[in-house]
């Protein structure tokens, strides 16, 4: 199954934030950085730019075909990577709920593309990553599962950083 790993992923992110109030998911930590809130807003910003750009790349008869990239170093936290101008989340109060849906309709939005695609184009078309270059279009739907592990971290170490819970 293509999505085990997202859903997998997907889950413990829901769970992390399990609990916590509107007001809690809205704090940023004091040394900087995103609030829970931002970090689901992101991943769904990115689910969804992510979609849009296969989507287009699988209309688009010029799209090269590239080498299959080594995707899984993406959740090394270690390598920066500064996030897409459309993918910076916002500073607007969203609830828990709001965040939940957002997130779920990021993700009805990549199923519906992939499940809408034509599995033989995936493998002979391609999209561009900042760091990885072209990539294959068949790898960016694990890269989002890949991409949420990473920030799945970040979430987990800002919300202890806030004390909003104990140790996870």
């Amino acid at each position: 199954m293509v999505f085990e790993g997202n859903n997998k992923v997907r889950k413990k992110i829901l769970q992390a934030v399990q609990g916590l109030t509107n007001e809690e998911l809205n704090r940023k930590p004091a040394n900087g950085g995103w609030s829970p809130k931002q970090i689901l807003e992101h991943l769904s910003l990115m689910e969804t730019l992510i979609a849009s750009n296969v989507a287009k790349e699988l209309k688009n008869p010029e799209s090269p075909k590239a080498m299959k990239k080594p995707i899984s170093i993406s959740t090394n936290r270690i390598i920066k990577v500064e996030a897409p101008g459309r993918t910076v989340p916002s500073d607007t109060f969203k609830t828990l709920c709001e965040m939940k849906q957002e997130l779920h309709t990021s993700r009805l939005f990549l199923l519906d593309v992939y499940d809408s695609s034509n599995k033989e184009a995936l493998m002979k078309k391609s999209c561009k990553h900042p760091i990885f270059g072209q990539i294959p279009l068949c790898q960016w739907f694990p890269f989002v599962g890949l991409h949420e592990k990473r920030h799945l971290k970040q979430l987990k170490d800002t919300i202890e950083s806030l004390q909003l819970k104990k140790a996870m």
